[in-house]
């Protein structure tokens, strides 16, 4: 699975705004459809307290968090699924993000056009989710094709794949036409496996992203809102809510003191973007470990299940082939005991070789022979 997070969405809801408030790099925004058609790519911090913790205990001479990336999808309309405004090249973008940030209006604005006319985020979500699906069951349909000549072939190792493949097969086409994604299909681990060459949209997890205006920030009467989060209640899809405008206004703050100010200004504790960036992380599977002292205090990603050895290639790959040992503890401790020394002396510093399984909030500290 791509370890990146596609932000997609009706044209004119705020997606080239939020992120280009992201990632700080400007993506083009304009208030007329298909403005972005390349997708844009923006390498984003993911925030983390317990790395800011760590600064404060252990010194280094800088900080660095770790990160996700986000896509920019140019903005899908109905009847992208058979080619209307650059459908398919847009639909082939989503396929290669790990997971999607479907963003919804969710604001009132006269100055904004909106590509239905008006503004409804269940129509607006339906729309998205429509076209997905087709995409989806286009694709079901062409290996269905594809299977039964494979039932044919004289190999009988095609032929069987080929036939355990078509009951499924069937069975998520009939799935899909009832207008459900195929994350609402049941399925075992060997199915999945079975259809991860088709890179089904519908079964990426999502985060739905209300939009609203800076009135709407703190308003949890928000009706747009409220829909949103009734529809997104049923299959557990997590909700940020945000304000695009706002969050461009920070995004522009060079000086962490403003932005605090900013940030009490507008009544919130944390913009809805690292909210964002940190809930994407989590949903992708991406754990984090840290290295600490020195040089840098630093957050590094790993896929949950990842081995020390595994771990250590994510700094470099020559570290996995030397790797030895890793003594590690848990930040948490850390935090408790409020220093190194008093972790040693309470015993809590430990030596794991190379089947031990990197835990999230672990700081390592990496043996090897190159």
């Amino acid at each position: 699975m791509k370890l990146n997070c596609g932000i997609v969405g009706l044209p004119n809801v705020g997606k080239s705004t939020i992120f280009s408030s992201l990632s700080n790099a400007p993506a083009e925004a304009a208030n007329y459809p298909f403005c972005t058609i390349e997708p844009n790519v923006g390498i984003v911090a993911v925030p983390d307290e317990r790395l800011d913790k760590i600064d404060g205990l252990i010194k280094a001479d800088k900080k660095i968090y770790t990160t996700i990336e986000f896509v920019d999808i140019a903005g899908l309309v109905a009847g992208a699924s058979k080619g209307e405004g650059l459908g398919n090249k847009f639909l082939a973008n989503i396929r290669q993000c790990g997971m999607v940030a479907h963003v919804v209006r969710c604001f009132d604005d006269s100055d904004v056009v909106h590509v239905a006319g008006k503004v409804n985020p269940l129509n607006d979500i339906e729309v998205i989710e429509t076209e997905l699906i087709l995409a989806d069951l286009e694709s079901v349909n062409n290996r269905l094709e594809k299977n039964k000549k494979a039932l044919r072939s004289p190999d009988k190792k095609i032929s069987g794949l080929a036939a355990a493949e078509m009951e499924l097969l069937e069975k998520l086409k009939l799935h899909l036409d009832s207008g459900r994604r195929a994350s609402l299909f049941a399925m075992n681990e060997n199915e999945l496996e079975l259809l991860s060459p088709l890179s089904l949209i519908t079964l990426k997890k999502q985060i739905f992203v209300c939009n609203v205006d800076e009135a709407g920030i703190n308003n949890p009467a928000n009706p747009y809102v409220k829909t949103v989060e009734a529809l997104a209640k049923k299959d557990n899809t997590p909700v940020i809510v945000l304000c695009g405008k706002l969050e461009a206004e920070i995004s522009q703050l060079e000086n962490i003191e403003d932005k605090v100010m900013f940030l009490e200004e507008a009544g919130i504790t944390e913009t809805g973007l690292q909210k964002l960036a940190r809930t994407a992380f989590f949903m992708l599977g991406l754990r984090t470990f840290f290295t600490v002292g020195g040089v840098e205090n630093r957050a590094w990603s790993f896929k949950a299940g990842t081995t020390a050895p595994e771990a250590a290639g994510v700094i470099h790959t020559d570290f996995t082939k030397g790797f030895i040992k890793a003594e590690t503890y848990n930040c948490a401790d850390l935090f408790e005991l409020g220093s190194e020394q008093a972790i040693k002396a309470k015993g809590k510093l430990r030596q794991e070789g190379k089947e031990y399984i990197v835990q999230d909030g672990d700081i390592m500290f990496f043996k090897f022979n190159l």
